[in-house]
């Protein structure tokens, strides 16, 4: 389905990023998780929260995938906080929806300041946006019908 192992996934940039095949600076990890910096940051603050497990966007989550995405969200969160972000509240997470994901593998958007973003992030991450869903809806999408749509 939409979900394998890292070593399967040779030619995704973020599998690279996870298997420190890149020299990307990574941020937070943990056995499940890696966090870095956008290469093209739609705030002052715009990171990437990506699954070690090669997942490939977020409409392959299901039901169990529910703890993961929520480790996602508390690691985006954890980052911003460590980049001295002091106000949580004024925060955008969430994830391109397919066809409009830029790489084939899951990532969590973490960006801030929200209310500082220009026109074009708007457009791509912004609560006008067709393209991104936001965190709490994928969860509560999961929670109810078990998979996003």
């Amino acid at each position: 389905m939409g979900t394998q192992d890292v070593s399967g996934s040779e030619q995704c940039p973020f599998c690279q990023i996870v298997n420190n095949q890149t020299d990307t600076e990574v941020l937070l990890s943990d056995d499940e998780l890696v966090c870095f910096r956008d290469i093209q940051p739609g705030a002052s603050h715009h990171y990437l929260v990506v699954t070690r497990r090669h997942i490939e966007n977020c409409k392959s989550l299901q039901r169990d995938d529910i703890p993961t995405v929520e480790r996602m969200v508390e690691m985006g969160r954890s980052v911003l906080e460590r980049n001295k972000v002091s106000d949580l509240a004024d925060i955008r997470m969430g994830f391109h929806l397919p066809p409009f994901s830029s790489v084939p593998h899951l990532h969590l958007h973490a960006l801030a300041p929200a209310s500082k973003m220009n026109f074009k992030s708007q457009l791509h991450y912004g609560p006008q946006s067709h393209w991104f869903i936001t965190v709490d809806k994928v969860l509560s999408q999961l929670k109810t019908r078990g998979k996003v749509k």
